[in-house]
């Protein structure tokens, strides 16, 4: 082979036939054409090589996929001689990337041709015999035992294709390192008896088109063999069959003889193969080739279709009967089942045909004509058809996906044409025409907007609930009133209300949305001490009730404040009235199902439950399930069936199918748009980042270092329980000595300046701030810091204002207006809570947002900036971000920018994820990494 140039580009010129094709070699000095019968050896050792062109390159891995696919029997006879049959999806993908691994940018298409051309041309030249006298090659007469060349030729022509690869091989380079195959064999009397054979088949574990039957090899020895393996191929190949017979017992027999020919089965050995045999086999590289006559043609798929019956009660959270919310497509009574629809080559089976495999006593059949193989699964299906019944919620959700798990497998669902429709119905809702805007609605819609309702009417006229997830400040509160005013201008919701449950925080911000786009439409707080929901029914037909999660969570437990209505009637009330909608924002407020503030919202049900969230996932995908099971209950079943069959193979990030599976099934359902997609918000100005890296001083330092060391040493000697505290107090107090010595120590008082240089870059950045007429949010998890700040700044003569949890509504609702007043309103710095203020709120008159601290979800802290970038903002946002090095906080932020993935195993977490750490990781990570 060295005078070959492989240096060089080498070119295939195709023939006619196929394997009368040419390979040219080519370098500065020569060309070398050789026919694709010589160019095969020369292709086949240059795949090993690393200084070849990448032409050769492309070549060589094309007949080396040939040669595979003539192993296994893809090929079929073309007009003269043989070419590639039709590939499997799988088959072709392999074409598809071995193109695109060796073609040049733009010449993927052409690549991927001259692959499929040099494959012809392998096909071609590896089965043919000799030309004719009259130059017309002869396709071989009789089907090979071998199931990969059953549809190539008889013995003589195997032997042929085994002499021909010999060739290929130098007399020292005889394999002797072999795997095994066993080929099934079966005349008409056996299979009436229900008997096969078994012939034992060697293979070059380095080429497997390279084969002989285990008697030829025991027959024949020395290099002249005709089988073309070394001498110690025999020993390697009783080696593998006694592993083989570990996996298989019954191979056993073919140990026992004095030549491993073949062996006869019988039904129960035929059964016993079908069962466990061929999986138990195939893991230890041992393949069942059976002929075109005889194979396992059959197959199976659930059908889902409409069953007699009525839903069978199913308890929900907190123990409450809650029926699925579709019933405007299937009905309150709906039932669905699933059931083993067999098929013969794709032709479903008839019923008696059904029973006559479920009656079937051995495990072959004769059936329509053909023998069909009947393994002990394959029986109970045809024995036992229904699966199992489902509610609606389920059965759309296998109408979605397209399959359903059956004993944790996941099996395909064959749907009829209604199922189908309703599909469609739904996967189109959010690309419909949008409809037009409702005339009572005092504004203009974008765009955008304008289909989320279009998807919102949709859904909500279906029966079905949805998640209306865009970033904040997108307009998901104007969607939302515009929701209502076209239910009713549709006649769809009658005198019914819509209920809106939010945090008490933006019960102002919901009232003034309403009064300000819809002002005819009625609007009532149910929330305090005086709230009522008399006469609702009466002069409030088809408005708007405010209330807020606390409410309904402490009315739900009987232990609310008394209303008007009564002492705890507050939660009967709500729960008594038939709404139109009821909608969830802030839906996040519900990602914990098992909370009391999630059991109490699951009381009140109306035509459609609309949630409204900026996050629909901030740590997993189970608060995901939370929001979607209150939205359609029953979609993604319970909560520890969704964890096993969805969450934990997609957060481990080794599934990637499983996760387009379930993105097929929650799209219909969620609507997630966000500022920076295209045309979604245009108008918003730039937004720049940026994290400012800050040393601790040394009393920082000393007090970091100090905490660390005790901590520790208290870590590492106590139990499990008490472990856990240990680290979250260890990682409190960490933080907290990062924000400024005085937080940590607890002192209200004395000098704040000079102890740390968060501290006193926030005095810089609120300098040049100020100077320049603009406004800053200064977010903080701590109230205490919060509290410090806000002593530290007024002692500067800086005017600010504090927003946390137990600011009542009014007041927070008086900071914002005093806020967004700008200069007239006095107060250009906001210091918030970063809970209590990080969602819900309008504070466009910022162009500054300070975190002061680091949370654990980068998505909490996108939320918080969103107070200030969102729809109405006109000027440039610069947030900024406080971090010091070398501490647990700058850990944190290499971990939130380098691993943001909802399948990160500590931060999906937060603090309770580092919890689990051993001690060395969490040494590793609270350690205090000096400079240098």
């Amino acid at each position: 082979m060295n005078f070959i140039p492989l240096g060089g580009p080498a070119t295939f010129r195709p023939g006619m036939p196929a394997g009368e094709g040419v390979v040219e070699f080519s370098d500065e000095r020569r060309t070398v054409a050789l026919p694709m019968r010589a160019a095969l050896p020369i292709l086949g050792k240059a795949r090993a090589r690393d200084d070849v062109h990448e032409s050769v390159g492309l070549l060589a891995g094309a007949v080396l996929l040939g040669m595979q696919f003539v192993a296994d029997g893809k090929l079929e006879p073309a007009e003269v001689g043989w070419r590639l049959a039709e590939l499997g999806r799988e088959d072709a993908e392999r074409v598809r990337l071995l193109a695109l691994a060796h073609a040049a940018q733009g010449q993927e298409q052409a690549a991927e041709a001259l692959v499929r051309q040099v494959l012809d041309a392998v096909a071609d030249t590896l089965p043919r015999s000799a030309p004719s006298g009259n130059g017309v090659r002869r396709r071989p007469a009789a089907p090979v035992r071998r199931e990969a060349q059953a549809r190539l030729a008889s013995r003589p022509f195997s032997a042929s294709l085994q002499s021909k690869l010999a060739k290929y091989l130098e007399p020292d380079e005889r394999p002797h390192l072999v795997s095994l195959s066993l080929r099934v064999e079966a005349d008409e009397g056996e299979l009436i008896g229900g008997c096969v054979r078994l012939v034992l088949q060697v293979h070059d574990e380095r080429n497997h088109v390279h084969f002989a039957e285990a008697a030829l090899l025991w027959a024949e020895t020395g290099p002249d063999a005709s089988h073309g393996f070394g001498e110690r191929a025999r020993l390697h190949a009783a080696r593998a069959l006694r592993a083989a017979a570990d996996a298989w017992p019954v191979l056993e027999r073919l140990l026992a003889l004095e030549v491993p020919d073949e062996i006869t089965l019988d039904a129960v050995e035929l059964a016993s193969l079908l069962d466990d045999g061929v999986e138990a086999l195939r893991e230890r590289g041992v393949d069942v080739l059976w002929p075109r006559t005889l194979r396992n043609a059959l197959t199976s798929d659930a059908v889902l279709e409409p069953s007699a019956g009525s839903v069978t009660d199913k308890e929900g959270v907190g123990g409450k009967q809650e029926e699925p919310l579709v019933d405007g497509l299937f009905g309150t009574d709906g039932l669905f089942s699933f059931s083993w629809q067999l098929a013969i080559n794709g032709d479903p089976l008839t019923a008696e045909e059904m029973d006559q495999l479920a009656h079937a006593t051995r495990p072959v059949i004769r059936l329509r004509d053909n023998w069909v193989l009947i393994d002990s699964a394959t029986a109970k299906k045809a024995k036992k058809r229904l699966i199992r019944t489902v509610k609606p919620a389920q059965a759309l959700a296998a109408t979605l996906t397209g399959v359903v798990a059956v004993e944790e497998t996941d099996t395909t669902v064959i749907v009829g044409a209604t199922l189908l429709k309703v599909r469609e119905q739904i996967r189109n809702a959010a690309i419909r025409t949008p409809i037009p805007t409702p005339v009572a609605l005092q504004a203009s819609l974008r765009d955008y907007q304008r289909h989320g309702l279009t998807w919102l009417a949709e859904m909500t006229g279906l029966g079905l609930g949805g998640c209306l997830a865009d970033d904040m400040g997108l307009g998901k509160t104007i969607t939302l009133i515009a929701l209502h005013l076209h239910r009713r201008e549709a006649g769809l919701a009658g005198p019914r209300p819509t209920l809106v449950v939010c945090p008490a925080s933006l019960l102002g911000n919901w009232e003034a949305e309403i009064r300000r786009f819809a002002p005819d439409v009625p609007v009532r707080r149910f929330h305090g001490t005086q709230r009522s929901l008399a006469g609702l029914g009466e002069e409030d037909d088809g408005g708007f009730v405010l209330t807020t999660y606390g409410t309904v969570r402490s009315d739900a437990s009987g232990k609310g404040a008394a209303s008007k209505d009564g002492p705890g009637k507050g939660a009967r009330a709500l729960a008594g009235i038939e709404w139109d909608l009821v909608v969830a924002d802030e839906a996040q407020h519900i990602k914990n199902p098992a909370s009391s503030t999630a059991k109490a919202l699951r009381t009140l049900s109306g035509q459609a439950r609309v949630a409204l969230t900026g996050t629909p996932v901030e740590n997993n995908l189970t608060e995901l399930w939370a929001i979607l099971d209150w939205a359609v209950p029953g979609l993604l079943g319970s909560r520890n069936a969704f964890r096993k069959a969805w969450a934990a193979p997609i957060e481990s990030g080794h599934w990637p199918a499983k996760a387009e599976q379930f993105a097929e099934l929650v799209a219909p359902f969620l609507l997630r748009r966000r500022k920076s997609d295209p045309g979604i918000a245009p108008e918003l100005p730039a937004k720049t980042e940026t994290d400012h890296p800050l040393a601790l001083t040394r009393e920082q330092a000393v007090l970091y270092e100090s905490l660390v060391r005790e901590s520790m040493e208290r870590i590492e000697r106590a139990d499990e329980h008490a472990r856990r505290g240990l680290v979250l107090a260890l990682l409190t107090g960490l933080k907290q000595i990062c924000n400024h010595p005085a937080h940590y120590l607890k002192q209200s008082g004395g000098r704040l300046g000079g102890r740390s240089e968060k501290l006193d870059l926030l005095d810089e950045l609120l300098g040049t701030v100020l100077a320049e007429d603009g406004a800053v949010l200064i977010f903080t998890q701590y109230v205490a810091m919060a509290r410090l700040i806000e002593q530290h700044l007024a002692d500067l003569g800086i005017a600010t204002q504090f927003l946390h949890g137990g600011t009542p509504v009014r007041e927070r609702e008086a900071m914002v207006a005093r806020f967004q007043a700008g200069p007239e309103g006095g107060v250009p710095v906001f210091i918030l809570s970063l809970k209590a203020g990080g969602t819900g709120l309008n504070l466009t008159a910022a162009d500054h947002v300070i975190h002061f601290d680091r949370w654990w979800n980068p998505a909490v802290e996108e939320q918080a900036t969103d107070r200030a970038y969102r729809i109405g903002q006109t000027r440039p946002v610069q947030v900024h971000r406080l971090i010091t090095q070398g501490t647990i906080e700058e850990r944190i932020a290499e971990l939130l920018t380098r691993k943001r993935a909802i399948a990160d195993s500590v931060l999906a977490r937060g603090e309770a994820g580092l919890t689990e750490l051993d001690d060395a990781e969490l040494r590793d990570l609270v350690t205090l990494r000096r400079p240098g």
